[in-house]
């Protein structure tokens, strides 16, 4: 059974820095107002017009009277007693946003062999995460199985870390992820070419959006030996020459390494396919 939602208080929507609620709505704020201020308004004015004084010391106690009270009374009280009803639009507001399921990216290795991705589907499945989408990369000791996930909201890294490794997963992660994980790949890529196709030279930052990964300026680093851990990825170019990329954390599988050389042989196609430019006259 799931706990009861606990109530939301209107100090959770205080800022970190200043420690203030926002604003309220200024049609709640003006009916809190009203409602503060009218028994007192009404009160005064019944005490005065009793009173046997002269007019105008009627009309200026009244107005003083009222406006203190006002200040001082009122306001502040309407503040404090319908706190939670003054901030209820922004209270659901923030309630609705955390109870909308959460987008998980998720990568794990599971053996090569029939029942393995139905266990760890079966895994998931129990915490009710939403697979959306699946891609299936081969790597060395098994398949390396990638999803994006919609789960509920309550549901931490730990609690994905924990199914994943109840459904048999190795060398798992998880990372939160927003709905641009869910574009198509294929058409992702084709884009990508397509922008080869009008400048070459973009092919660094064409691999870097393909793999989601971070291209190393440092022309020496291309000399060094590569990481063993799979996170940094050499590409030959004869248009930029050797490209170096970076994933920390989440080492590049066989696929995308060959998605990523042949985008840098279609830029070196197109770039021996561009005419020459006219030559000098002397």
């Amino acid at each position: 059974m799931r706990p009861t939602p606990r109530r939301k208080s209107p100090a959770e929507l205080t800022c970190d820095s200043c420690g203030r609620t926002p604003e309220p709505p200024r049609g709640r704020l003006t009916a809190a107002n009203i409602a503060a201020m009218l028994p007192i308004e009404l009160a005064v004015h019944a005490a005065v017009v009793q009173a046997h004084l002269p007019y105008l010391l009627k009309v200026a106690l009244l107005t003083v009277t009222a406006t203190v009270l006002t200040i001082w009374v009122a306001e502040p009280s309407a503040s404090k007693l319908l706190r939670r009803w003054l901030h209820a639009p922004l209270l659901h507001r923030r309630h609705r946003i955390e109870a909308a399921p959460a987008l998980w990216r998720v990568r794990t290795v599971v053996k090569d062999q029939p029942g393995a991705l139905e266990r760890v589907t079966h895994a998931l499945s129990c915490l009710d995460a939403n697979i959306l989408s699946i891609n299936v990369h081969p790597v060395d000791g098994g398949v390396l199985d990638e999803f994006v996930l919609s789960a509920p909201a309550g549901l931490t890294e730990r609690d994905l870390l924990d199914a994943l490794e109840a459904g048999s997963g190795r060398s798992s992660r998880v990372w939160r992820t927003t709905p641009v994980a869910l574009a198509d790949g294929q058409t992702h890529a084709l884009g990508l070419a397509a922008r080869l196709a009008g400048n070459p030279a973009e092919l660094p930052h064409a691999v870097a959006a393909l793999l989601s990964a971070s291209c190393l300026e440092d022309p020496a680093a291309a000399g060094r030996e590569l990481p063993a851990d799979g996170t940094v990825l050499k590409i030959p170019s004869s248009v930029q020459g050797v490209l170096l990329f970076s994933r920390p954390g989440e080492p590049f599988t066989p696929a995308e390494s060959a998605r990523a050389h042949r985008l840098a042989e279609l830029a070196e196609t197109l770039e021996l396919q561009r005419p020459a430019g006219p030559a000098t006259v002397a």
